[in-house]
């Protein structure tokens, strides 16, 4: 069986958050995690451009075959909510740029997948990455971010919800096929 290496994306104007995880049939192994900085002094494009090549050094770097990116949420500040898109289009770029198929998943959906619930503090979905893919230490925010989007990923995304594009319903919390 051919190992599925993905690549989740936590994105960010200051700081962006990458994981890579291995799946071998139903097992998860993890391959690296870390995070890409933007200095604050330097320009827009010159922000979007650093986001953009660490992406490209990370997909050299371990070869990913598939990618996953977690959707911007519309934030009370409309610039902030701005920057972050403009940030996310930089990370979607490289990424397809490097002919990486990409899957996107609002915060709900990856902390559905991953803790259970979607209304899952950030101190959670820490420490389920941590057990599902036997670390040692928990990882920074924004890496432990993008591993569970990776872990989101590997597990169909939407849980039961990605049943429904396999010819299956969920009616009454029950598989209809």
């Amino acid at each position: 069986m051919t190992p599925l290496r993905i690549l989740g994306i936590d994105p960010g104007l200051r700081v962006t958050g990458f994981g890579v995880v291995e799946k071998r049939g139903n097992r998860l192994a993890y391959v690296a995690s870390g995070c890409i900085r933007s200095a604050v002094d330097d320009s827009l494009p010159e922000r979007l451009h650093t986001l953009f090549a660490g992406i490209a050094e990370v997909i050299a770097a371990y070869e990913p075959t598939q990618a996953a990116v977690e959707q911007v949420f519309v934030n009370v500040n409309p610039q902030s909510t701005l920057l972050l898109g403009q940030a996310r289009g930089a990370a979607i770029s490289a990424l397809v740029h490097a002919g990486l198929p990409v899957a996107e998943y609002t915060a709900l959906q990856i902390k559905q997948a991953v803790v259970g619930h979607g209304k899952a503090a950030k101190q959670q979905v820490q420490a389920m990455v941590v057990r599902l893919l036997d670390l040692p230490g928990v990882p920074a925010a924004d890496a432990a971010d993008a591993l569970a989007c990776a872990i989101c990923h590997a597990h169909g995304g939407q849980g039961l919800g990605a049943l429904a594009t396999a010819g299956f319903r969920v009616r009454n919390g029950r598989l209809i096929g």
